[in-house]
């Protein structure tokens, strides 16, 4: 029994150690690593947690997309969720610091992040205008509201340490006073 236990915990340990990474995007990595909008196509995102998108349609207007279509007090509201680990790829740039990432297979259906000084510089959702209870931004041409705590969904990488590590050794000869 007890050689059971402890090749189970090592199968366990060795599943966990393959399983990704997800760290931060940050601003400092970002300019750290100095990729170029080629370089940054080449990385996969991930956002850190779940974004709710809710549009009202008018009367009359009847457009559904994959998103969700629900009728509330006989008015249609559309939902589009993005779930917590959902995978993104940049699609543009617009200045430096601001990413559109899709996670969609639609170009036109992206988020806009970019570095949040106040939630230590990673690039989190942004939003035309946030007030206490919601913000609001444009997804595929519409303008939709997201609740105020998808401020706080951030960009995350799978960013994994390479052997390129290196080590600056100095030996401090000491330090004697002067007689």
């Amino acid at each position: 029994m007890r050689q059971f236990q402890i090749i189970f915990l090592l199968i366990v340990v060795g599943l966990m150690s393959c399983s990704p990474r997800y760290s931060f995007f940050t601003h400092d990595l970002y300019e750290n690593q100095k990729w170029t909008q080629e370089d940054l196509r080449r990385i996969q995102f991930f956002v850190s947690r779940d974004i709710l998108l809710t549009r009202s349609f008018q009367e009359g207007q009847t457009r559904i997309a994959e998103g969700k279509i629900l009728i509330k007090n006989g008015q249609r509201i559309e939902q589009v969720v993005i779930r917590e680990g959902t995978p993104g790829v940049l699609i543009f740039m617009p200045r430096d610091d601001r990413f559109g990432i899709s996670f969609e297979s639609d170009d036109e259906a992206y988020l806009m992040f970019g570095p949040n000084p106040k939630y230590h510089n990673r690039f989190a959702l942004l939003a035309q205008d946030w007030d206490r209870t919601e913000g609001k931004l444009h997804y595929r041409g519409n303008v939709y509201t997201v609740p105020a705590g998808s401020a706080f969904a951030s960009l995350m990488v799978d960013l994994r340490k390479t052997g390129d590590t290196r080590h600056d050794r100095h030996v401090a000869q000491g330090r004697r006073l002067k007689s």
